[in-house]
């Protein structure tokens, strides 16, 4: 049977009270993971919420729970049942007994669709490892992420696919090897933010919870052509490009794989390295989908996501000040007149361009507002680095003497930074 012609269901475990605002959270909650099962092929056959009075050591859901879905999975003919919910390995074995087919929890699903949607060698490494790490804490199956024949992690079955039965000890060596590769991967990034360090360019990093546009929003501000579709997860993998603002400054544009409530927390650390473009970013565009009935929980996801970075170091305290929030998708609500704007915030449409030109003036803006006014003493060779300056900061006051230039001038933090490298340097 092909993968697309798979009949799954997807059933919620709700733990929390019955109240109204509850049971659309409860709702919003199942059509995301509805979402996700489709964005990989999967024909969603039935979907339910089932209030839980306990979590029941043996299977989760309670006996009677189980009975009726038993049931319902013979009457669909569903070859897979996903729980949105995290299933230990005994709940899982005895599911799969009780309902008599495959079933999986949000972690292996999400694994799973990372496992499809990766694409460099960087994203390939960092699903792999979060799916041995999520494998190890099972009791040990048959898996796939050796010789696999198309994408994913094989949670799901399919044809062309090699079962290897694996032990611990094999999954053990190979994530040493795993973070031994990532290690060098996080080296070689960190290579190459220094180097860009070196390019007098901010750096803009679009974030925000997956599917709210980012990676259209980034086609549409650089004319590439990186995967946009409207579906979960549809970019993993970091991309940048150089644009130009309204005021002719050059800014580097990065992509960056959206968040999700729940994250696998083996995701959350296998994925440090591309969360590590956010931590260098000048400005961070947080996207939103303001169209979505959940959009402000998804905020709140993305900046708890962000806050626990600068809890552990990863980011500066006061990444709130680099923010820009765009509310994206104005167009699926009547257009940017229909929308009351945040303060501090841009509403657009990435798909129309409806308030591209005035994200790029706030983006301008926000970088004048973080200049810093310096004063520096240039000998009269050094036609360069006064290039520089012009090029990369705005000249305030310029004194030339015979021997000597002197410039004030208002520059970004990381481009005085760079600048003061650049004069050390020659000065060597």
């Amino acid at each position: 049977m092909e993968q697309s012609a798979t009949r799954a269901a997807v059933i919620l475990p709700w733990e929390r009270p019955d109240r109204q605002d509850e049971v659309r959270a409860a709702e919003a909650r199942l059509e995301e993971a509805v979402g996700l099962a489709a964005s990989i092929g999967l024909v969603i056959v039935r979907k339910a919420i089932l209030l839980l009075r306990a979590r029941r050591p043996a299977t989760l859901l309670g006996s009677g729970q189980v009975d009726s879905l038993r049931a319902a999975v013979q009457e669909d003919r569903v070859a897979v049942v996903i729980i949105d919910s995290r299933l230990t390995p005994v709940q899982q074995r005895n599911l799969e007994r009780a309902l008599g087919c495959k079933v999986i929890d949000r972690t292996a699903l999400i694994l799973d669709i990372f496992g499809e949607r990766a694409a460099t060698k960087e994203g390939t490494l960092q699903v792999e490892l979060a799916h041995l790490e999520y494998q190890r804490s099972r009791l040990v199956r048959t898996w796939t992420h050796l010789e696999r024949q198309r994408g994913g992690f094989g949670f799901l079955g399919g044809p062309g696919e090699t079962q290897i039965e694996a032990d611990r000890r094999m999954i053990g060596d190979r994530i040493v090897r795993l973070k031994r590769e990532l290690e060098q991967v996080r080296r070689t990034r960190g290579l190459h933010r220094a180097a860009r360090r070196r390019v007098p360019f901010p750096v803009v990093a679009l974030v925000g919870y997956t599917n709210a546009g980012k990676s259209t929003l980034f086609n549409a501000l650089t004319g590439a052509a990186v995967f946009a579709q409207d579906q979960l997860f549809a970019t993993l993998d970091p991309t940048m490009r150089g644009i130009r603002l309204p005021s002719g400054r050059r800014i580097i544009l990065s992509d960056t794989v959206g968040f999700i409530s729940d994250l696998p927390t083996e995701l959350v650390a296998a994925f440090r390295a591309t969360l590590e473009e956010v931590a260098e970013a000048d400005i961070i565009l947080h996207v939103r989908d303001i169209s979505h009935p959940d959009s402000t929980a998804q905020r709140t996801d993305v900046e708890d996501v962000l806050e626990g970075m600068a809890r552990s170091g990863t980011l500066e305290e006061d990444w709130r000040s680099r923010v820009i929030e765009v509310q994206n998708k104005a167009d699926l609500i009547g257009g940017r007149e229909a929308v009351h704007a945040r303060k501090g915030s841009v509403v657009i449409s990435a798909i129309t361009g409806e308030g591209l030109p005035e994200l790029l003036s706030a983006i301008d803006a926000r970088l004048t507002e973080a200049m810093e006014t310096v004063h520096y003493t240039l000998p009269v060779g050094e036609g360069a680095l006064l290039a520089w300056l012009y090029a990369h900061g705005e000249i305030t006051e310029r004194r030339d003497g015979e021997t000597e230039i002197e410039v004030t001038a208002r520059l970004l933090p990381a481009d005085r930074a760079r600048f003061d490298l650049q004069t050390a340097e020659r000065g060597r």
